[in-house]
């Protein structure tokens, strides 16, 4: 095999070089799926509003009627006064029943039927009593907001968490794309690597040969041989930053251990995008983080509401009625409730408060300065998002540029080397001053790759920042992802 064939070889790269076993492909959409679907970080996340889910449904359960049954048998032997210093034996049973329910306005009402029956040496008897009974605060905890707090509260938690979830999607699928185009670029460098291998190989074969014919020094074997081990020892390195770089791209998307290799399909983009800062600027305002953080805003601005009922003196209004009746008999008992002759009503006020109140008043300042700090985090957030968009609209136009200049140099290295071999074939240039120039394309061939993979970074960073990368590609998430989660646990 002829040099210049050889070079011919060399100048044609970047290309795809392929082993011998077959290798699983994957385009980047399928990269991004596998990772949605499998990456175990994405996938725990998921569980946070799940978990949010059971609270608010735990929570809900407020309003779930309570039902108390009660039932009890006394048996006692006194002396009183009024039994003129007779003891009573007395055998008490009471049997009482009630069902609760919490209403939306913070009060409590309840329906109750007790029974009791008294069999002593001075009464025999039954009594019953049917009644309704309420409870109402007027001041403090009045109010659905103040009722459904926890609900409220794990509903908001959920919000949240889900816009952290979004978050970590956002993150992971950035990491995807960058990992991707890195292994990519990789497998284009250990293929320059190799080619840049055999072109030192030819070079110090053809080198012995022209010194065994006296046309060159010995000192040229040298030279021809220290360029070929050099490069045999950057193969061995970029072989292993590929197998590195598998690794961790099999992680990332969960892929079985029985894959032996990976291989990319999509190239890293090159087509310029054109981007208008402002409104860049404004879809950065809506990224997870940022909804995330209004999110925990609204929450502690609710809770601070509630906090500030805490505050107020506790008063509640009361109020029951019932029906009674007493008679030896069960029936005839009965019969005297039904005939209502026998009701009891009652109404009242009470009321609480402690003086100072400095656990209620320190507890809502405190929710008061939380809010103030968390407005002041939010500001925070917009303004690095800003500055983080103008950053990386730089970074894109800066990272075309460098592809047109890696461009320019890698075909300049090309004629360079042509030229160097041309005069080494006539004697105007060593052994030493080829493998130079050739290391030279090497490392243009190197920057023109790390040039491309950089300018397709320098996009996803942006689409990052902007939190626009999900919906590219085509990544929507709902609340009810959580859902099903909440559901299929049994």
């Amino acid at each position: 095999m002829r040099l210049p064939i050889l070079l011919s070889l060399f100048l044609s790269l970047p290309a795809t070089v392929y082993c011998l076993e077959v290798p699983l492909s994957l385009t980047l959409n399928a990269a991004i799926r596998m990772a949605v679907e499998k990456n175990l970080d994405v996938r725990a996340e998921l569980y946070n509003p799940a978990q949010f889910e059971a609270d608010i449904n735990r929570y809900r359960s407020i309003y779930d009627p309570v039902l108390a049954l009660e039932t009890n048998y006394t048996e006692s032997s006194t002396e009183t006064f009024s039994s003129a210093g007779k003891a009573v034996n007395s055998k008490a049973l009471t049997l009482n029943s009630s069902i609760s329910q919490l209403l939306w306005t913070g009060g409590t009402a309840s329906i109750i039927f007790n029974n009791g029956y008294t069999n002593s040496n001075v009464v025999t008897g039954w009594q019953t009593g049917v009644g309704v009974s309420i409870s109402q605060p007027l001041l403090n905890n009045m109010g659905r907001e103040a009722t459904e707090i926890a609900i409220n509260v794990s509903r908001s938690s959920k919000f949240a968490s889900l816009e952290r979830y979004n978050s970590r999607l956002l993150s992971t699928v950035a990491q995807v794309r960058t990992e991707y185009y890195k292994l990519h670029s990789l497998r284009e460098e250990r293929d320059v690597k190799k080619v840049s291998l055999e072109l030192s190989r030819k070079i110090l074969s053809e080198t012995r040969a022209r010194v065994t014919a006296g046309v060159l020094p010995a000192m040229e074997i040298l030279n021809a041989e220290f360029g070929a081990v050099t490069r045999e020892k950057e193969l061995i390195d970029a072989e292993r930053a590929v197998s590195d770089q598998v690794d961790v791209l099999r992680l990332l998307l969960q892929i079985d251990a029985e894959v032996s290799d990976l291989q990319t399909v999509d190239l890293p983009p090159r087509e310029r995008i054109d981007v208008i800062e402002s409104d860049a600027i404004q879809k950065a305002l809506n990224r997870p983080d940022i909804r995330e953080q209004k999110r925990n805003l609204e929450l502690n601005e609710f809770q601070t509401r509630n906090l500030s009922q805490k505050t107020r003196p506790d008063l509640a209004l009361t109020a029951s009625t019932q029906l009674t009746g007493l008679d030896r008999e069960y029936q005839k008992n009965m019969d005297k409730v039904l005939t209502f002759d026998y009701p009891v009503w009652s109404v009242g006020l009470n009321f609480s408060y402690p003086l100072g109140n400095g656990a209620a008043e320190n507890e809502y300042r405190k929710s008061k300065l939380k809010s103030e700090q968390l407005t002041v985090q939010l500001r925070a957030l917009e303004e690095n998002s800003s500055k983080e968009v103008k950053a990386a609209i730089r970074g894109i136009a800066a990272g075309y540029k460098q592809i047109e200049v890696a461009d320019r140099g890698t075909a300049f290295a090309e004629e360079r080397l042509k030229a160097f071999i041309r005069k080494n074939e006539v004697g105007l240039a060593t052994t030493k001053d080829v493998l130079d120039v050739e290391n030279d394309l090497a490392v243009s061939k190197s920057n023109q790759i790390k040039a491309v993979v950089g300018y397709a970074n320098a996009l996803t960073t942006y689409w990052q920042v902007t939190g626009e990368l999900l919906e590219r590609e085509g990544i929507r998430v709902v609340e009810g992802d959580a859902d099903k989660l909440y559901s299929a646990t049994r």
